[in-house]
């Protein structure tokens, strides 16, 4: 592999990371209330799934 690929993804790899750094963990009260913000048809089925088993039903 070439440095240039090499950086490229090490890059990459880095900036991914930093993404999911941010994200509040499932089911902390931080994710809850980011939910509750977030319009109810733009939620997935898996957050509606999570929100209920983590946020509703401690």
């Amino acid at each position: 592999m070439s440095m240039k690929k090499s950086v490229s993804v090490a890059l990459a790899l880095a900036f991914a990371a930093s993404l999911t750094a941010c994200a509040p963990e499932v089911g902390s009260e931080a994710w809850c209330k980011k939910l509750e913000d977030k319009p109810k048809g733009d939620w997935t089925a898996n957050e509606a799934t999570d929100y209920a088993k983590h946020c509703v039903f401690k």
